[in-house]
């Protein structure tokens, strides 16, 4: 019996090694500070590699010009580098393209987190090599600690420098192995010294800022925490993939809130390393308020510190509240997070005295059974702080609420004699009103003002001036303000949230309008030349889709405004987004001087197409919103285009099925049909040359005449395959003659004799019927095979007339039968490949090839006639129409 009870497998683990399966394995060579020996440490385990019997190949290494590491490269294949034109000089680079055309089972590159010169295929040497990876070439790289990028703000405060290339943690916690490059501080500044880590006048700048003996500690510390981290990692997921049991905790789930803020990042990185020591999975959150803009500045601030905490490893999530506490919580409890990240900007000056509520102070007095950690930031001097202008909206809605103030105050002065004062406040509450409802806020605002000192200088005594007599008057005047400033707030708020519901109702709209318009078209083409124009007209951009192509690549399906080309830059963003499922282009981590941004588009699991949305300058980019419903609208035209695409395919393969379908019956008839006459012919020839020096000369004759017989009959089979399948390809040629229509009738009665029909068959044709213009076989064969159905439904019993009449400009054939008719379900039928007449199967109970009246058809259609089935009381009668030739020969 097993026992379910026990260990089990994790599943995260088995989707780790399946996800590894096929990729090569990456190594790290991690220091605490340039100069302890990455570079000679990792090309010395390329050597040890090499006489194991790896291949190895160098894409890149930096020696820096120390003898010792370059006499390591004696012996190893060098990759050539890549020259870039950067500025009038041609700068050596990483060849990406040739290293993934060489192959080799390990590719040394080094500096993981070298960037690259614009114009490379990626910014960051780590995308190279995720690139290569992939592949299926296993890297071995180095970098230092420094370059980590939630460690970036720590090495900052320790160092008092900024490093500006960083590396993902995300791409740091995929790496497969970490090998610590370690030094003593002292051995290191000796080094320095000798000058085997820098040149002299820049080591001695070093020595004096960056490797002094506390940060060399300090590093070597962050660099031992990180490899201890990779290696608690490692074991945790050893014991998962092996079903080890072990004491596991209980998951934290952290959130940071993210806002405008130069810190945002730094926040994000504090947060980040939080959930490490937390071993907690983590979100990134922001919030747009309805009615609220945020600044150019604070946008960026904000797609910013989002990417690096996607980068970092977080879950981001765009929220939508005007109560931002309330906001952050409701999700917090959706979501199970037991800690909350936020940060608390430090006010300078006399403003910090001041009280001001916070959405720190607000999460920490509402967020019960969440512990909350509020982290003080300050602008430094390498984030530059730039002041935004705050955008008072458009002079138009100042000059309005100045006039509903004049009027108001106009208003007043000719009904002063005859209204209390109190209740003149009620036109200038007016006055505030209206701006508020049709500028905003701060044009509201401003009329609150101008009411406020309009209704103190003409209505409180003494008017004329600001000074004010009665203490009761100043108390009114207060009130009046105080009530004027928060109608005009709600009134205001109420216009944004009413415009951005508005807002939110025009893109439910769109995409209600684009999933109904792609659901209903039938094919790729179609669904593509929709959906460019529906995101065009979503996002007033340019838009491209490019889909699959025969040779393996992807080519134009459609685009609005219409556009068959693209550079070569966008076309190799496209071909990239497609085959690593990433997006690429403008505003990417992937070529991002290109001008297009390009969206993979998936569907259950496959690749259909590739979208692009053209980035002009003039243009600002995608906002929040704008980026949701671009994910939106092309998660839309992905479904759009696997179902155009699935049912494509089903109706391809209806087709094949009823392809098969129709050569599997036509086989079967076809073999009994023709098994039956040779069965006969056979017998007869058997018994003739067997026995007929035996037999007289009449029994001779007759079996010759059975071998006639059936040997017409196997013709006139192949005259009707050859027939239908020139009807099929549209290749049937007449050969048209005068031909008499009594002639036609009676030599298919006598074939019908001639093959044992024993029905009473009767021919009646009018004296004087004129003679028909036609091919005297095909219309035989036409006749013949209407008047076989008959034969073989029928019965033997049976009277058949075949009569011939004319009717205006037409010949019409006849061929009626007292039978048992044709039934109901099949009268619409009857004239297609493959479904018989009558009974639906022949005298000796076999299936017959119903092709006999499809053929009749096909003839009579071929002359300009028709072939139908007509009403009639009892059996059934069939008419073969065709016209008379205006050039008429009568008998």
């Amino acid at each position: 019996m097993v026992d379910d009870d026990g260990p089990r497998v994790s599943a995260d683990a088995l989707l780790a090694d399946a996800e590894r399966e096929g990729r090569g394995r990456l190594r790290i060579f991690l220091g605490a500070a340039p100069g302890v020996g990455k570079t000679y440490a990792m090309l010395q385990a390329a050597r040890a590699a090499v006489a194991a019997g790896r291949d190895v190949a160098i894409g890149v290494v930096e020696t820096h010009g120390r003898p010792e590491t370059e006499a390591l490269l004696a012996g190893l294949e060098i990759i050539p580098r890549k020259g870039i034109a950067y500025r009038g000089r041609l700068i050596p680079e990483f060849d990406l393209d040739a290293a993934l055309k060489r192959r080799p089972q390990l590719l040394l590159v080094d500096e993981y987190a070298h960037s690259n010169v614009p114009g490379s295929r990626h910014p960051k040497r780590w995308r190279d090599v995720q690139d290569c990876l992939k592949a299926g070439i296993d890297v071995w790289t180095t970098m230092n600690v420094q370059h980590v990028e939630s460690l970036n703000d720590v090495v900052q405060r320790i160092t008092g420098v900024r490093v500006r290339e960083t590396v993902p943690d995300s791409r740091i916690e995929a790496v497969d192995e970490i090998v610590l490059v370690d030094l003593p501080s002292d051995e290191l500044i000796r080094r320095l010294g000798e000058g085997k880590v820098y040149v002299e006048d820049t080591a001695t700048r070093a020595k004096q800022s960056f490797f002094r003996p506390n940060n060399l500690t300090a590093l070597r510390e962050l660099a031992l925490r990180q490899v201890a981290s990779r290696v608690d990692s490692d074991l945790i997921e050893r014991m998962q993939g092996s079903a080890i049991e072990g004491p596991w905790p209980a998951g934290e789930r952290l959130l940071v809130a993210i806002g405008g803020d130069v810190a945002a990042e730094g926040l994000v990185r504090e947060a980040k390393r939080l959930a490490d020591l937390l071993g907690a999975h983590w979100f990134a959150v922001t919030i747009d308020r309805p009615g609220h803009q945020w600044s150019d500045e604070q946008r960026r601030c904000i797609d910013g510190a989002m990417k690096l905490a996607a980068d970092l490893g977080a879950q981001t999530v765009n929220l939508v509240g005007t109560d931002l506490p309330g906001t952050i919580l409701k999700f917090a409890r959706v979501q199970n997070v037991t800690q909350i990240v936020v940060g608390k900007a430090r006010r300078p000056g006399i403003a910090a005295l001041l009280p001001r509520a916070t959405l720190a102070q607000a999460l920490v007095g509402r967020a019960e059974g969440i512990a909350v950690h509020v982290l003080t930031s300050a602008p430094t001097a390498s984030v530059p702080r730039r002041l935004v202008r705050p955008d008072l909206g458009p002079s138009g809605g100042y000059l309005v609420a100045a006039a509903c103030v004049l009027l108001a105050t106009l208003a007043g002065v000719g009904v002063g004699h005859v209204v209390d004062l109190p209740n003149l406040s009620m036109l200038y509450l007016l006055a505030v009103v209206i701006p508020a409802i049709r500028h905003g806020v701060l044009p509201a605002i401003f009329a609150s003002l101008l009411s406020f000192l309009a209704y103190n200088l003409v209505f409180i005594q003494p008017t004329g001036t600001l000074t004010i007599a009665r203490p009761h008057e100043f108390l009114a005047l207060a009130i009046f303000l105080i009530i004027a400033v928060s109608m005009a707030t709600l009134a205001g708020r109420l216009r944004e949230q009413n415009r951005s519901a508005v807002r939110r109702t025009r893109a439910a709209r769109r995409l209600y309008q684009v999933t109904r318009r792609l659901s209903a078209l039938p094919d790729p083409e179609s669904v593509g030349e929709a959906a460019v124009y529906e995101v065009h007209a979503a996002l007033e951009r340019t838009t491209i889709l490019l889909g699959p192509d025969d040779d393996g690549g992807i080519s134009i399906v459609a685009a609005w405004p219409p556009e068959d080309r693209l550079d070569m830059p966008s076309r190799m963003a496209a071909l990239w987004a497609f085959e690593h499922d990433e997006p690429a282009g403008s505003g990417t981590e992937t070529l991002p001087g290109c001008n297009w941004l390009f969206h993979p588009l998936n569907a259950d699991g496959r690749r259909v197409g590739v979208l692009g949305i053209e980035h002009d300058p003039a243009t600002a980019p995608l906002d929040g919103e704008g980026q949701i419903l671009l994910q939106t609208l092309g998660e839309q035209v992905a479904a759009a285009l696997h179902r155009a695409r699935l049912s494509t395919e089903i109706r391809d393969a209806k087709a094949e099925a009823e392809t098969e379908r129709i050569r599997n019956t036509l086989l079967a008839s076809i073999s009994h049909d023709f098994r039956t006459p040779l069965s006969s012919i056979l017998g007869s020839a058997t018994s003739l040359l067997d026995y007929g020096s035996h037999m007289d000369a009449a029994t001779q004759a007759d079996l010759l005449g059975q071998i006639r017989d059936e040997a017409g009959h196997l013709d006139g089979m192949v005259r009707n395959l050859l027939a239908i399948t020139r009807l099929e390809a549209g290749s049937l040629d007449l050969r048209r003659d005068w031909v008499d229509i009594a002639d036609i009738l009676n030599r298919a009665v006598a074939a019908a004799r001639r093959r044992g029909a024993v029905q009473t068959m009767l021919v009646c044709v009018p004296p004087g019927l004129p003679l028909a213009y036609a091919d005297q076989s095909l219309l035989e064969q036409a006749v013949g095979n209407v008047l076989g159905n008959a034969l073989r439904h029928a019965g033997e019993t049976a009277h058949i007339v075949l009569q011939a009449t004319h009717e205006g400009r037409d010949i019409i054939m006849t061929v009626a039968d007292d039978g048992p008719g044709i039934a109901p379900d099949m009268a619409e039928r009857i004239f297609d490949k493959f479904v018989s007449g009558g009974a639906t199967r022949t005298a000796d109970g076999s299936e017959s090839a119903g092709l006999g009246l499809a053929i009749a058809r096909g003839v009579m259609q071929a002359h300009g006639g028709s072939a139908t089935l007509e009403p009639t009381g009892t059996g059934a009668r069939f008419a073969l129409r065709m016209p008379i030739d205006e050039r008429v020969h009568t008998p």
